[in-house]
């Protein structure tokens, strides 16, 4: 069932649970002077997504969308949300505006170079390119620096129709996502590359407060030491998949 929860001040959490595949789908809005949608959702979501958003802004206020890699998930409904917010600016890094969106998106877009940075009002935003993490070489993270959230998209991602934030340990819950997809169609969802424990530690080092996961819970709390623990995950999971079903 669609919910709505406040994970953070100003940050909003719309959820869409879709039970044939127990998989629930997390979309963000930060609530701002100028507000910021991270994750579009799919066309066929775009209409219950609407819905829920206008009960917090009237959608036509947007001004700036963003996501993290070119997906159905996370940018499938772009040009929806173009139509209901005339202002509404497509934000992205360098490779996902080249490859992707300067051709996708019916209006011209903001490219970020690695590390720069977008003002909402209060809230500022730090572009984090993270080349096949979790997937694609547009991908990236968005750190809001104010109160340290950061919208880490497929990271730590989770099954289930969970609760919208929590504390308590969620790696576990990871761990037994990423082992169970080694062993069927969606093995090597997230490519296991030399770069990715180096990319997750500098992830870390942003010591995020809160993060915004696109699939199951949010987290608050340590941040940093989730996603280390990720990281570890990953190494057991990923580059060695055979040892890890062995050990589930």
């Amino acid at each position: 069932m669609p919910s709505i929860s406040e994970i953070a001040p100003d940050v909003y959490r719309f959820s869409i649970y879709v039970p044939e595949i127990n998989l629930g789908f997390n979309h963000f809005l930060v609530n701002d002077d100028e507000p910021l949608l991270f994750h579009t959702g799919s066309r066929a979501m775009f209409p219950a997504l609407r819905e829920m958003i206008g009960k917090v802004i009237d959608p036509a206020k947007l001004r700036w969308i963003s996501f993290s890699h070119f997906e159905t998930d996370e940018c499938g409904a772009l040009n929806q949300w173009l139509q209901v917010a005339p202002n509404a600016t497509p934000v992205h890094g360098m490779i996902g505006c080249l490859v992707n969106l300067n051709d996708f998106s019916d209006r011209p877009t903001k490219m970020l170079n690695a590390d720069d940075r977008l003002e909402t009002g209060k809230y500022k935003f730090r572009f984090v390119h993270t080349p096949q993490l979790p997937h694609g070489w547009d991908a990236g993270v968005l750190f809001e620096e104010t109160q340290r959230t950061l919208f880490c998209s497929d990271l730590c991602h989770q099954e289930f129709d969970v609760e919208p934030v929590t504390s308590s340990d969620i790696i576990g819950r990871c761990r037994q996502v990423l082992a169970a997809y080694q062993q069927s169609p969606f093995a090597n969802y997230v490519p296991y590359t030399p770069q990715t424990g180096r990319q997750l530690e500098a992830v870390a080092q942003l010591d995020p407060k809160t993060l915004a996961i696109m699939h199951g819970s949010s987290f608050t709390g340590n941040g940093a030491q989730v996603i280390r623990d990720l990281a570890g995950v990953f190494k057991e999971v990923l580059a060695d998949p055979m040892s890890a079903a062995v050990a589930s």
